[in-house]
Protein backbone atom coordinates (compact mmCIF):
# COMPACT_ATOMS: atom_id res chain seq x y z
CA UNK A 1 0.00 0.00 0.00
CA UNK A 2 1.16 3.50 -0.78
CA UNK A 3 -0.10 7.03 -0.36
CA UNK A 4 -3.36 7.59 1.48
CA UNK A 5 -4.32 3.96 0.84
CA UNK A 6 -1.94 3.10 3.67
CA UNK A 7 -4.88 3.84 5.97
CA UNK A 8 -6.18 0.37 5.09
CA UNK A 9 -3.85 -1.23 7.61
CA UNK A 10 -4.29 -4.30 9.82
CA UNK A 11 -5.50 -3.36 13.27
CA UNK A 12 -6.77 0.07 12.29
CA UNK A 13 -10.49 0.80 12.61
CA UNK A 14 -12.96 2.00 9.98
CA UNK A 15 -16.28 3.66 10.75
CA UNK A 16 -18.61 3.60 7.76
CA UNK A 17 -22.03 5.27 7.66
CA UNK A 18 -24.56 3.87 5.25
CA UNK A 19 -22.59 0.69 5.72
CA UNK A 20 -25.43 -1.81 5.48
CA UNK A 21 -25.56 -1.93 1.69
CA UNK A 22 -24.22 -0.63 -1.59
CA UNK A 23 -20.98 1.33 -1.69
CA UNK A 24 -20.76 1.51 2.10
CA UNK A 25 -20.86 -2.27 2.42
CA UNK A 26 -18.32 -2.64 -0.38
CA UNK A 27 -15.95 -0.27 1.44
CA UNK A 28 -16.48 -2.30 4.61
CA UNK A 29 -15.54 -5.49 2.79
CA UNK A 30 -12.37 -3.85 1.50
CA UNK A 31 -11.47 -2.74 5.03
CA UNK A 32 -12.12 -6.23 6.37
CA UNK A 33 -10.00 -7.79 3.63
CA UNK A 34 -7.13 -5.52 4.69
CA UNK A 35 -7.36 -6.73 8.28
CA UNK A 36 -9.09 -3.68 9.72
CA UNK A 37 -11.73 -3.50 12.44
CA UNK A 38 -15.02 -2.33 10.98
CA UNK A 39 -17.90 -0.43 12.56
CA UNK A 40 -20.94 -0.42 10.28
CA UNK A 41 -23.46 2.36 10.91
CA UNK A 42 -26.94 2.51 9.40
CA UNK A 43 -30.56 3.22 10.30
CA UNK A 44 -31.70 -0.23 9.21
CA UNK A 45 -31.00 -2.75 11.97
CA UNK A 46 -32.03 -5.75 9.90
CA UNK A 47 -29.82 -4.73 6.97
CA UNK A 48 -26.93 -4.07 9.34
CA UNK A 49 -27.11 -7.58 10.74
CA UNK A 50 -27.22 -9.05 7.25
CA UNK A 51 -24.22 -6.93 6.28
CA UNK A 52 -22.31 -8.16 9.32
CA UNK A 53 -23.08 -11.73 8.35
CA UNK A 54 -22.03 -11.07 4.76
CA UNK A 55 -18.64 -9.89 5.97
CA UNK A 56 -18.31 -12.63 8.57
CA UNK A 57 -19.04 -15.15 5.86
CA UNK A 58 -15.89 -14.04 4.09
CA UNK A 59 -13.65 -15.51 6.78
CA UNK A 60 -13.89 -13.39 9.89
CA UNK A 61 -13.32 -15.40 13.08
CA UNK A 62 -12.68 -14.65 16.73
CA UNK A 63 -8.98 -14.14 16.14
CA UNK A 64 -9.41 -11.95 13.07
CA UNK A 65 -10.70 -8.44 12.45
CA UNK A 66 -13.68 -7.37 14.48
CA UNK A 67 -16.91 -6.31 12.78
CA UNK A 68 -19.45 -4.38 14.82
CA UNK A 69 -22.69 -2.60 13.98
CA UNK A 70 -24.50 0.42 15.34
CA UNK A 71 -28.00 1.60 14.52
CA UNK A 72 -27.97 5.38 14.15
CA UNK A 73 -29.65 8.20 12.24
CA UNK A 74 -26.84 10.40 10.92
CA UNK A 75 -29.12 13.44 10.90
CA UNK A 76 -29.37 13.38 14.71
CA UNK A 77 -26.59 14.90 16.81
CA UNK A 78 -27.58 12.78 19.79
CA UNK A 79 -27.09 9.58 17.78
CA UNK A 80 -23.58 10.75 16.88
CA UNK A 81 -22.77 11.42 20.53
CA UNK A 82 -23.85 7.89 21.44
CA UNK A 83 -21.94 6.48 18.48
CA UNK A 84 -18.77 8.25 19.58
CA UNK A 85 -19.00 6.72 23.05
CA UNK A 86 -19.69 3.20 21.77
CA UNK A 87 -16.99 3.36 19.06
CA UNK A 88 -14.29 4.45 21.49
CA UNK A 89 -15.41 1.93 24.09
CA UNK A 90 -15.14 -0.93 21.62
CA UNK A 91 -12.18 0.05 19.45
CA UNK A 92 -10.37 2.90 21.19
CA UNK A 93 -9.64 4.84 18.00
CA UNK A 94 -10.92 5.53 14.49
CA UNK A 95 -8.36 5.76 11.70
CA UNK A 96 -10.68 5.69 8.68
CA UNK A 97 -13.95 7.65 8.62
CA UNK A 98 -16.24 7.04 5.63
CA UNK A 99 -19.24 9.39 5.63
CA UNK A 100 -21.30 7.59 3.04
CA UNK A 101 -24.92 7.64 4.28
CA UNK A 102 -27.39 9.31 1.95
CA UNK A 103 -31.00 9.31 0.87
CA UNK A 104 -32.74 10.13 -2.38
CA UNK A 105 -36.33 10.97 -3.11
CA UNK A 106 -38.43 13.27 -5.23
CA UNK A 107 -40.28 16.42 -4.28
CA UNK A 108 -40.89 19.98 -5.35
CA UNK A 109 -41.16 23.54 -4.14
CA UNK A 110 -43.52 23.88 -1.20
CA UNK A 111 -42.74 20.36 0.03
CA UNK A 112 -40.79 21.20 3.19
CA UNK A 113 -40.51 17.55 4.24
CA UNK A 114 -38.74 16.70 0.97
CA UNK A 115 -36.08 19.36 1.47
CA UNK A 116 -35.67 18.77 5.19
CA UNK A 117 -35.35 14.97 4.97
CA UNK A 118 -32.72 15.03 2.24
CA UNK A 119 -30.67 17.91 3.60
CA UNK A 120 -30.73 16.63 7.17
CA UNK A 121 -29.37 13.24 6.10
CA UNK A 122 -27.10 14.06 3.17
CA UNK A 123 -25.68 17.35 4.41
CA UNK A 124 -25.97 17.37 8.19
CA UNK A 125 -25.08 13.69 8.29
CA UNK A 126 -21.66 14.75 6.99
CA UNK A 127 -21.42 17.85 9.19
CA UNK A 128 -22.35 15.84 12.29
CA UNK A 129 -19.88 13.12 11.40
CA UNK A 130 -16.96 15.49 10.87
CA UNK A 131 -17.72 17.56 13.97
CA UNK A 132 -17.98 14.43 16.12
CA UNK A 133 -15.11 12.32 14.84
CA UNK A 134 -12.53 14.71 13.41
CA UNK A 135 -10.80 15.16 16.79
CA UNK A 136 -10.71 11.39 17.22
CA UNK A 137 -9.27 10.81 13.75
CA UNK A 138 -6.68 13.53 14.34
CA UNK A 139 -5.69 11.94 17.63
CA UNK A 140 -5.25 8.61 15.87
CA UNK A 141 -3.10 10.30 13.20
CA UNK A 142 -0.37 10.81 15.81
CA UNK A 143 0.28 7.08 15.61
CA UNK A 144 -1.15 5.75 12.34
CA UNK A 145 -2.18 6.86 8.85
CA UNK A 146 -5.70 8.31 8.86
CA UNK A 147 -8.19 9.34 6.19
CA UNK A 148 -11.70 10.69 5.73
CA UNK A 149 -13.79 9.76 2.70
CA UNK A 150 -16.99 11.69 2.00
CA UNK A 151 -19.45 10.42 -0.60
CA UNK A 152 -20.77 13.02 -3.01
CA UNK A 153 -22.62 12.75 -6.31
CA UNK A 154 -22.20 13.90 -9.88
CA UNK A 155 -25.60 15.55 -9.44
CA UNK A 156 -23.89 17.91 -7.02
CA UNK A 157 -21.45 18.95 -9.77
CA UNK A 158 -23.30 18.93 -13.10
CA UNK A 159 -26.65 19.73 -11.40
CA UNK A 160 -29.26 18.10 -13.69
CA UNK A 161 -32.77 19.51 -13.20
CA UNK A 162 -35.49 17.53 -11.43
CA UNK A 163 -34.22 17.02 -7.88
CA UNK A 164 -33.25 20.35 -6.34
CA UNK A 165 -32.89 19.15 -2.74
CA UNK A 166 -30.67 16.18 -3.57
CA UNK A 167 -28.47 18.20 -5.94
CA UNK A 168 -28.15 21.01 -3.39
CA UNK A 169 -27.23 18.57 -0.63
CA UNK A 170 -24.49 16.95 -2.68
CA UNK A 171 -23.20 20.29 -3.96
CA UNK A 172 -22.85 21.42 -0.36
CA UNK A 173 -21.12 18.15 0.56
CA UNK A 174 -18.56 18.77 -2.20
CA UNK A 175 -17.86 22.24 -0.81
CA UNK A 176 -17.53 20.92 2.75
CA UNK A 177 -15.12 18.19 1.65
CA UNK A 178 -12.99 20.71 -0.25
CA UNK A 179 -12.77 22.99 2.77
CA UNK A 180 -11.97 20.08 5.07
CA UNK A 181 -9.18 19.01 2.74
CA UNK A 182 -7.78 22.55 2.76
CA UNK A 183 -7.98 22.85 6.53
CA UNK A 184 -6.17 19.52 6.98
CA UNK A 185 -3.63 20.12 4.20
CA UNK A 186 -0.69 20.19 6.63
CA UNK A 187 -1.94 17.34 8.80
CA UNK A 188 -1.40 13.56 8.52
CA UNK A 189 -5.13 13.07 7.75
CA UNK A 190 -6.06 12.95 4.08
CA UNK A 191 -9.52 13.81 2.76
CA UNK A 192 -11.18 12.36 -0.36
CA UNK A 193 -14.44 13.12 -2.17
CA UNK A 194 -15.88 9.89 -3.55
CA UNK A 195 -18.26 10.54 -6.46
CA UNK A 196 -19.72 7.29 -7.80
CA UNK A 197 -21.04 7.03 -11.31
CA UNK A 198 -24.07 4.91 -12.11
CA UNK A 199 -23.80 2.23 -9.45
CA UNK A 200 -26.12 -0.72 -8.86
CA UNK A 201 -27.04 -0.23 -5.19
CA UNK A 202 -30.11 -0.33 -2.99
CA UNK A 203 -30.48 3.43 -3.38
CA UNK A 204 -30.60 3.14 -7.18
CA UNK A 205 -32.69 0.01 -7.45
CA UNK A 206 -29.96 -2.52 -6.72
CA UNK A 207 -31.84 -3.66 -3.64
CA UNK A 208 -34.58 -5.08 -5.79
CA UNK A 209 -34.46 -8.60 -7.18
CA UNK A 210 -33.16 -7.84 -10.66
CA UNK A 211 -29.91 -8.04 -12.56
CA UNK A 212 -27.38 -5.24 -12.71
CA UNK A 213 -27.85 -3.13 -15.86
CA UNK A 214 -24.96 -3.42 -18.29
CA UNK A 215 -24.15 0.27 -17.99
CA UNK A 216 -23.84 0.32 -14.20
CA UNK A 217 -20.85 -0.47 -12.05
CA UNK A 218 -21.04 -2.80 -9.08
CA UNK A 219 -20.19 -1.27 -5.67
CA UNK A 220 -16.97 -3.29 -5.55
CA UNK A 221 -15.77 -1.51 -8.70
CA UNK A 222 -16.35 1.86 -7.05
CA UNK A 223 -14.37 0.73 -4.03
CA UNK A 224 -11.48 -0.51 -6.16
CA UNK A 225 -11.43 2.82 -8.00
CA UNK A 226 -11.39 4.66 -4.67
CA UNK A 227 -8.47 2.57 -3.42
CA UNK A 228 -6.45 3.23 -6.58
CA UNK A 229 -7.06 6.98 -6.37
CA UNK A 230 -6.10 7.01 -2.69
CA UNK A 231 -2.84 5.27 -3.58
CA UNK A 232 -2.16 8.35 -5.72
CA UNK A 233 -3.25 10.75 -2.94
CA UNK A 234 -6.02 12.19 -5.12
CA UNK A 235 -8.84 14.17 -3.51
CA UNK A 236 -11.40 13.95 -6.33
CA UNK A 237 -12.49 10.37 -6.95
CA UNK A 238 -14.88 10.83 -9.89
CA UNK A 239 -15.90 7.33 -10.91
CA UNK A 240 -16.86 6.45 -14.46
CA UNK A 241 -19.23 3.60 -15.22
CA UNK A 242 -19.81 1.34 -18.19
CA UNK A 243 -21.80 4.04 -20.02
CA UNK A 244 -19.96 7.25 -19.07
CA UNK A 245 -16.19 7.64 -19.35
CA UNK A 246 -13.97 9.91 -17.29
CA UNK A 247 -13.50 12.08 -20.38
CA UNK A 248 -17.26 12.51 -20.83
CA UNK A 249 -17.66 13.45 -17.17
CA UNK A 250 -15.00 16.14 -17.49
CA UNK A 251 -16.61 17.59 -20.61
CA UNK A 252 -19.98 17.79 -18.87
CA UNK A 253 -18.41 19.53 -15.89
CA UNK A 254 -16.62 22.04 -18.11
CA UNK A 255 -19.85 22.86 -19.93
CA UNK A 256 -21.71 23.33 -16.65
CA UNK A 257 -19.21 25.81 -15.23
CA UNK A 258 -19.33 27.63 -18.56
CA UNK A 259 -22.85 28.79 -17.70
CA UNK A 260 -21.26 30.98 -15.04
CA UNK A 261 -18.14 31.96 -16.98
CA UNK A 262 -19.96 32.95 -20.17
CA UNK A 263 -23.09 34.42 -18.64
CA UNK A 264 -25.46 31.80 -20.00
CA UNK A 265 -28.72 30.89 -18.25
CA UNK A 266 -28.37 28.13 -15.66
CA UNK A 267 -28.62 24.47 -16.66
CA UNK A 268 -28.21 25.18 -20.39
CA UNK A 269 -27.22 21.59 -21.09
CA UNK A 270 -30.88 20.66 -20.64
CA UNK A 271 -32.51 23.72 -22.25
CA UNK A 272 -33.94 23.04 -25.72
CA UNK A 273 -32.44 26.21 -27.19
CA UNK A 274 -28.94 25.27 -25.95
CA UNK A 275 -28.86 21.48 -26.30
CA UNK A 276 -27.43 21.39 -29.81
CA UNK A 277 -24.63 23.82 -28.99
CA UNK A 278 -23.86 21.98 -25.76
CA UNK A 279 -23.60 18.63 -27.49
CA UNK A 280 -21.47 20.06 -30.31
CA UNK A 281 -19.11 21.87 -27.94
CA UNK A 282 -18.65 18.83 -25.71
CA UNK A 283 -17.99 16.58 -28.71
CA UNK A 284 -15.25 18.96 -29.91
CA UNK A 285 -13.68 19.64 -26.50
CA UNK A 286 -10.24 18.10 -26.00
CA UNK A 287 -9.42 16.78 -22.54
Amino acid sequence: MSGAAAVFAPGSTALITGGASGVGLAVAKLCNAKGMNVLLVDRNAEALEQARLDIAGEGVDASGPRVATSVADVSLAEDWAALKDSALAKFGSIEFLALNAGVGGKGTWGDNDYFRRILETNLFGVINGVNTFLPIVQEASKVKRTAIVITGSKQGITNPPGNAAYNASKSAVKTLAEHLSWDLRDSPTSVHLLVPGWTFTGMTGGGQAKEKPAGAWAPAQVTEFLYNKMEKNEFYVICPDNDVSEETDKKRMLWSVGDVVYGRPPLTRWRDEWKQEAEKTMSETKI
